[in-house]
């Protein structure tokens, strides 16, 4: 659930005779702690008794669209946030913030935009607010608005790392990758602990089917973290889809030592052998993949099997399907494949 940007708010104008203020603020006091107790109808009827003796009408509107919100009545919500908007000539933040949510929250995101911009003049320097506007624009398929919004957020707060990765997404969605790297660069230089920048780095190079600079970014975090797997597994395939399949391979190989368990990069250390026919490697790693329960090994026997067969190696192919099996026993595909070959 989209969460309110503030909750329930207690403020009250003072009336004029005193013992209707002293009876306003009890109901006001009696109503906020039904409120946190999760009885919001309650909570209402009381909202509007304190209001009726001369509580803040802004208080107490903000109050009860609060209490619809969390019961779930998105348009009556959306109606009382207006009214306390209304009551403040539209200088209430809290409640335009929340009218912004409610709106998201019902895919009207145009009203959405506009009312997350009218509480972003009142508080400028609300970070939430401008990226919570970004969320708005993307929606709308404005990505020159969510960049600009998300931007604003950044420059309010360089030192939030999640508006890193947002911002640098934002610049990729208008295709400024140059922008995305440097704000990802930034980052990092703020936050040099953070190596995960440099993973993110690697594949936004990715992204823009830049494989050397891709690779060297997903290199420099492997310098400072050398036994980083899934760092490993981007590198070997980055380097695979820039046709480097044998340096993909010694990656693989180094990964599966350090890692024998990591059977997807034994499955794909198995499949670059196979196609370079570097059959005895390729048969090993399907091996240790198999050894985990990783079923895709069976392919990659078969694939070999298939081979052999072909070449009239039968005894070679059986041999294969036979070693499968003993991982796969229960495989019905290998036991058919098997008996077809021993009548061959």
């Amino acid at each position: 659930m989209r969460r309110l940007h503030y909750s329930f708010l207690i403020v009250m104008a003072v009336a004029v005779l005193a013992f209707a203020a002293q009876s306003a603020y009890d109901l006001m006091e009696r109503a906020n702690a039904l409120y946190r107790e999760g009885k919001f109808k309650q909570a209402i009827t009381l909202y509007h008794k304190a209001e009726s003796r001369g509580a803040d009408p802004v208080a107490t509107s903000f109050n009860i669209a609060n209490s619809y919100y969390q019961m779930n009545d998105l348009p009556n919500a959306a109606a009382t946030y207006r009214k306390a908007i209304d009551f403040s000539n539209g200088a209430f933040s809290p409640a335009l913030f929340n009218m912004a949510s409610v709106y998201f929250r019902l895919r009207q995101y145009p009203e959405c935009v506009a009312a997350y911009h009218r509480a972003l003049k009142l508080e400028p320097e609300n970070v939430s607010g401008w990226l919570y506007l970004g969320e708005a624009y993307s929606k709308t398929g404005d990505a020159v608005g969510a960049l600009r919004a998300i931007e604003k957020a950044y420059q309010l707060d360089k030192e939030d790392i999640s508006i890193v990765y947002q911002l640098s997404e934002a610049n990729i969605a208008v295709d400024d990758f140059d922008r995305a790297v440097a704000v990802i660069r930034e980052g990092y230089a703020a936050h040099p602990e953070e190596i995960d920048f440099l993973v993110y780095l690697g594949d936004v190079y990715r992204l823009n089917k830049q494989y050397e600079e891709s690779a060297g970014a997903y290199r420099e975090a492997l310098g400072v973290r050398p036994d980083d797997a899934p760092t490993m597994y981007k590198l070997a395939d980055v380097l695979a889809e820039d046709n480097k399949p044998f340096v993909a391979m010694d990656v693989l190989n180094n990964l599966t030592q350090i890692k024998p368990e990591f059977s997807d990069a034994a499955i794909f250390l198995g499949n670059l052998a196979y196609d370079a026919k570097f059959l005895d490697r390729a048969e090993a790693a399907y091996e240790l993949a198999a050894k985990q329960g990783n079923a895709e090994s069976v392919f990659g026997y078969k694939n070999m099997a298939y081979d052999a067969h072909a070449q009239k190696r039968d005894d070679e192919a059986l041999r294969l399907l036979r070693i499968a099996q003993q991982y796969f026993p229960d495989d019905v595909t290998l036991q058919a494949d098997i008996l077809e070959f021993e009548k061959q």
